[in-house]
């Protein structure tokens, strides 16, 4: 995957503005969606509960929306819960 300096900023001004409010996720790496190669994705290990992982994906997707916007980029971050249990 290419990417370049703006998007780099950006992936880590997502990534670190969501970590100072949800410090217990860690970078794993980076991706792209299977459904579009313009959407990146930042995948996290995010070890909380469910009710706080909502709500990180809820603040995240805020930021991701003002990205999109102000620069035309899709960016995302994608937890991966290693607590979570599958029925």
């Amino acid at each position: 995957m290419k990417i370049n300096y703006k998007q780099k900023q950006l992936i880590d001004e997502l990534f670190n503005k969501v970590r100072s409010k949800y410090p217990e996720i860690e970078f794993k790496n980076l991706d792209v969606s299977p459904d579009d190669s313009e959407h990146i994705w930042i995948n996290v290990f995010a070890n909380m509960d469910e009710d706080e992982e909502i709500n990180m994906r809820h603040y995240a997707s805020e930021l991701a929306v003002d990205m999109l916007i102000n620069y035309g980029y899709r960016i995302s971050i994608m937890p991966e819960n290693p607590n979570s249990v599958y029925a």
